[in-house]
């Protein structure tokens, strides 16, 4: 019986290791840091233009996330669930942190759905992941 508990004992002290150390400092606050993935493709062979990307920035983004954001371009793959073939595209990548609230959330995915719709997207792939920060 005491080798059990001692096992156990053990057990307990090894996974207190394992533990997650404390997120931040002085003067942090919990946030979501959202990673959201934009193709550019088009179905029907077109892309979503310089042009048509600042519109969709400055008419969706901003508003929905008017304390900042960062964009990045990139070159992406996903596979089409229909096809089941990988497409290349360029694609733009929003960084945001918002605190880890509800509408946070609401605001990001309102960014997601505008997108999805204006320009024939199946998805705007997104993580997200806790975090913290000043700003």
């Amino acid at each position: 019986m005491a080798r059990h508990g001692l096992a156990a004992l053990m057990l307990l002290a090894g996974l207190a290791g394992c533990a997650p150390a404390p997120i931040g400092g002085p003067g942090c606050s919990a946030m979501l840091v959202f990673d959201l993935y934009f193709g550019r493709s088009v179905p029907g062979g077109g892309t979503v233009d310089d042009v048509a990307w600042q519109g969709f920035q400055d008419r969706v983004i901003t508003p929905n996330l008017p304390n900042g954001y960062t964009i990045l371009d990139a070159h992406g793959a996903w596979m089409n669930p229909a096809s089941h073939r990988t497409i290349q595209e360029t694609t733009k990548v929003l960084i945001v942190a918002l605190p880890d609230t509800q509408d946070s959330r609401t605001a990001v995915n309102r960014v997601r759905e505008a997108y999805q719709t204006q320009f024939h997207q199946q998805l705007v792939g997104m993580t997200e992941q806790p975090g913290c920060g000043s700003f």
